[in-house]
């Protein structure tokens, strides 16, 4: 039987996500923020007063672990903690100054680990992957919105 790759699929975006995670750790480094408290202060910085029940979703970490999260970047001055207006029992999450600046630093090294990873891909091919990947995503989200959609979604309200 020929294959023409799709058996190595799963394999790939794995170690492309693995590698492109190590590469923008190693980068990121000397912010002094672990890998988890990147991603989380990346959907902080993304969606401004998400509830801390909706970040332990986003994440796919336990509630728990989320709380311990965020009590060391509150305490580190990230992020803060704020009650919601209709259900004081609800905690929403808000990025500092110091937490947006950090993101438009992250915004650029995730921007130049992208090009180191695309360097030999062209335009064209580069968009005929993100939208293979989309349609991936569409296909086994069970009715979630993905990344691609959100920020269409985003700047189609934008213009």
């Amino acid at each position: 039987m020929v294959s023409d790759g799709i058996d190595r699929l799963g394999f790939l975006i794995h170690d492309v996500q693995r590698l492109m995670r190590k590469r923008f750790e190693a980068r990121a480094s000397g912010l002094g923020l672990s890998s988890a408290q990147w991603r989380l202060l990346v959907r902080v910085a993304k969606e401004e007063g998400v509830a801390q029940a909706r970040l332990a979703e986003l994440l796919e970490i336990e509630p728990i672990s989320v709380s311990r999260l965020v009590d060391r970047m509150e305490e580190g001055g990230w992020i803060e903690r704020r009650s919601d207006a209709t259900d004081r029992r609800v905690r929403m999450i808000f990025p500092t100054a110091k937490a947006s600046e950090a993101y438009a630093h992250v915004k650029s090294l995730a921007g130049e680990v992208y090009e180191e990873s695309l360097v030999g891909v062209s335009p064209e091919d580069r968009r005929v992957l993100i939208r293979a990947l989309d349609a991936i995503v569409q296909n086994l989200a069970d009715g979630e919105t993905s990344s691609l959609e959100k920020v269409r979604n985003t700047e189609g309200a934008a213009a």
